[in-house]
């Protein structure tokens, strides 16, 4: 099964995750790729779920003061990085037939409107643009308060989830199956765990 990269939108949309983090001082959070990770699940031949992630990414999170409406979020996936376990189905989605990343090597999302949807919830709308198409993505995002951690650094934490249709950016690469339906999903799944420094 290909999936395909979009959730990753994505990733990108990480960064959408440290939005409530950094509305609250006029700073600027770096995401620490070693405690982040970008997931994705599609579904396979009708009846599984296959998930994967970007192994590379970085990306920051600006604001000024405590204004949502300042926040700016800014990610970059590395398309090759892309491990769903199995070297055959991950060669088959870095090619032309899904991510094609030697002509598309990353993922990129900018921010474009945060805003307040409860206590430490957040609706991050920004442009994901994979496979060389941009598009509007919503993300559903949950913060965690800011803390100290042992060396004295301040860290903040999010989680945010998305729901992309791959056709949407041009990856629609896919085959029939003899019972009906076809052996790639179209919604791609994304789940984003974020954690970043001050």
């Amino acid at each position: 099964m290909r999936l395909n990269t979009w959730r990753g939108s994505l990733a990108l949309a990480l960064l959408g995750l440290l939005a409530a983090g950094a509305a609250a001082r006029a700073e600027t959070w770096n995401i620490d790729p070693a405690h982040t990770t970008v997931e994705f699940s599609v579904r396979h031949m009708m009846i599984s779920n296959v998930k994967g992630q970007f192994e590379k990414l970085s990306g920051t999170v600006a604001a000024n003061g405590n204004d949502p409406n300042s926040v700016q979020i800014s990610a970059v996936i590395d398309a090759a990085s892309i491990n769903t376990r199995v070297e055959k189905r991950d060669a088959h989605l870095k090619s032309a037939a899904f991510l094609d990343v030697d002509k598309y090597p990353t993922i990129t999302f900018k921010s474009t409107k945060v805003e307040a949807e409860g206590s430490n919830k957040w609706k991050v709308t920004g442009d994901l643009t994979l496979h060389g198409v941009t598009k509007p993505v919503v993300l559903e995002v949950e913060t965690t308060a800011p803390i100290k951690d042992p060396s004295g650094k301040t860290r903040a934490g999010a989680s945010a989830t998305t729901k992309i249709d791959r056709k949407d950016f041009g990856v629609i690469w896919n085959k029939p199956m003899e019972t009906g339906g076809v052996l790639v999903g179209e919604d791609v799944s994304i789940a984003i765990e974020v954690e970043a420094v001050q």
